[in-house]
């Protein structure tokens, strides 16, 4: 059966499997592989041919029905419903990592778009050729491209924008195209831009900190210099802004190591969530109290960090993926400066 053959299921993904077979169905009826009335393989044949349990792919099919994509017929079988992929917008929603608040930004977005929208998530880990082939293999398959562009240099640093992938992107109808997060060099024109302003976010977070963090001798910045997952240098500036304005003793380092030299007195600014855990550890094994004697601010929110208490600088994630689908749904375009804040909690 010819519409066998347009399923891939991956072994190595985390996604269920059953999640697989909707999203390839629903994406092949999108690119047009799938036409109205076409007959779907059976439970038996989809589960042989892909070595899965008959209830993963009835799981899939059932989902399928609820979605109205499929229907099926006693003593026949299961057949395409509807090929205008279920009268749904489309959209590719490409990240540069899969961690907590980039999920939290694309949970945000898909329950404020609603039921009538299709998203699919691809992670193309901050590498260039990964993203152009990602983009050339969804080529005019979607109504949106939805697009966080964070990539890494040969050295491991951080790039906005490869000029390949700032070809690559303007070739989108910009009538489709959405940044989010990082949107610096890449497109001029207007289109629906929702970033982070890197360097004046921490700057103007951090001023907002100021009564707590002047408390302090020494503040620190862990800034990764070499990260698989590298973070904007702009953070590094507006951090360095901020210090110098305030005439405080700072440093700038590279990571958290096994022998810090820790002092009564001193603030550290994590970014990376490694170097967090080391942090609060060695904190502890001295005997050192956290907040009393050693305060933590952490860059980047996540319901972790609320739960153990610690203060965070960060841009508001639930919020970019709701007003990322509102101006989807009202057809609005313009740049959205997203909100950013000094969270205070218990570790300082």
């Amino acid at each position: 059966m010819k519409i066998s053959k347009y399923f891939n299921i991956d072994e190595n993904s985390r996604r269920p499997k059953y999640i697989q077979i909707v999203d390839a169905v629903t994406s092949n009826i999108s690119n047009g592989n799938f036409i109205m009335d076409e007959k779907m393989p059976s439970i038996n044949m989809l589960s042989e041919e892909f070595f899965l349990s008959r209830d993963t792919v009835e799981k899939a099919y059932k989902v399928l029905k609820e979605r109205k994509v499929i229907n099926s017929v006693r003593g026949k079988g299961y057949y395409i419903a509807r090929t205008k992929l279920i009268s749904k917008i489309n959209v590719l929603f490409l990240v540069n990592k899969l961690s907590s608040y980039k999920l939290e930004v694309y949970n945000s977005f898909n329950k404020r778009i609603g039921a009538n929208v299709h998203t699919d998530l691809q992670v193309y880990h901050c590498d260039e050729s990964l993203f152009l082939n990602l983009l050339k293999k969804y080529k005019g398959a979607y109504d949106y491209y939805i697009v966080m562009s964070h990539f890494k240099s040969n050295a491991f640093n951080h790039i906005s924008a490869p000029v390949k992938v700032v070809e690559a992107i303007k070739k989108i109808p910009m009538e489709k195209l959405i940044l989010l997060d990082n949107i610096k060099e890449i497109i001029d024109k207007k289109i629906v831009k929702i970033y982070q302003d890197f360097e004046n976010d921490i700057y103007n977070s951090l001023i907002q900190g100021l009564k707590k963090i002047v408390k302090y001798n020494k503040v620190l910045l862990v800034y990764p210099d070499k990260s698989a997952y590298p973070y904007p240098k702009e953070i590094v500036y507006g951090f360095r802004k901020f210090c110098v304005e305030k005439s405080l003793d700072f440093e700038i380092i590279d990571q958290i190591y096994e022998d810090i030299i820790l002092k009564k007195g001193d603030l550290f600014i994590t970014i990376e969530e490694n170097d967090l855990v080391y942090l609060i550890k060695q904190i502890r094994d001295n005997k050192f109290e956290i907040g009393k004697d050693i305060g933590v601010l952490s860059y980047n929110d996540t319901p972790l960090k609320d739960l153990l208490g610690i203060s965070v600088v960060s841009t508001d994630f639930k919020t970019m993926g709701e007003t990322a689908a509102r101006m989807i749904l009202s057809n609005k375009k313009g740049e959205v400066n997203n909100p950013f804040k000094f969270i205070n909690r218990n570790s300082m």
